[in-house]
């Protein structure tokens, strides 16, 4: 299938590691230009340096996205480095907690960075022909799962905030979906630790799936660079679920 992809430009937060870099190797892939910010600026330049090999032009930046100037101007800067902008992936997360600290952390991050980034974005997404907003959410905000905590919760509101944009959009040519992963291994990643540290829990998440295995970075971003791209253009305000089957819920 033809994606449509080469030529865009796109913005991916939380970009340096495990899903977010699988998101930007792809595009870096389909021929998009990419800008990028993560908190870790060492991971950050090395994961440019690899897309920049692959044939991607590449701006970068060290953000903490729930300081809301700092991502405004990163996404001001990253525009006008592109000259211009198609897509915006939100994929940062604080990951949270059960605590007020994490809860706070979460909201700033997790859904206050969709919100500002959205409406720093809008303008330059306004003059795209295929405009497109992703956000990366989670099966944990649609079963419940392991515990009350901020990343459940406050992904759940991040599904809701992209319904409604989608429905305010849409009419300006702007698509806005969401994909929510599973259980996604990666090396230093949550799952990664979990295996370590309690592979009780681990291997029975592993187990629930209904493919038996855990999924890849790889495997999520394929889905993102699908949603994102213009071949999926009668295609908002859905969540699409990648877990392998491990949400039981008849999803209508």
């Amino acid at each position: 299938m033809e994606l449509g992809l080469k030529g865009k430009k796109a913005i991916i937060t939380g970009g340096s590691r495990g899903i977010g870099k699988a998101i930007a190797e792809i595009f870096a892939d389909e021929g998009v230009q990419l800008a990028l910010c993560a908190r870790n600026g060492d991971g950050l330049a090395a994961t440019s340096r690899e897309l920049e090999a692959r044939g991607s032009a590449v701006f970068h930046k060290v953000v903490d996205v729930g300081d809301g100037a700092a991502l405004r101007a990163f996404i001001a800067e990253a525009v006008a480095a592109m000259d211009g902008l198609d897509i915006l992936v939100h994929n940062a997360s604080a990951f949270g907690g059960v605590d007020e600290e994490s809860w706070t952390r979460s909201f700033n991050i997790d859904l206050m960075g969709a919100v500002r980034g959205v409406e720093a974005a809008l303008p330059a997404l306004e003059r795209s022909d295929a405009a497109s907003v992703v956000f990366i959410g989670t099966t944990a905000a649609v079963e419940t799962f392991i515990a009350p905590r901020s990343y459940n919760a406050l992904k759940a509101g991040l599904i809701v905030h992209s319904n409604g944009l989608s429905q305010e959009l849409g009419p300006k040519g702007i698509r806005v979906n969401t994909v929510s992963p599973g259980p996604i291994y990666f090396e230093g990643g949550p799952w990664d630790r979990h295996k370590q540290n309690n592979p009780a829990f681990y291997e029975a998440t592993r187990d629930k799936c209904a493919l038996g295995r855990m999924g890849t970075p790889q495997e999520l971003a394929n889905a993102v660079a699908f949603i994102a791209s213009p071949a999926a253009a009668f295609i908002t305000g859905a969540n699409l679920i990648v877990d392998g089957g491990l949400t039981k819920r008849v999803d209508f």
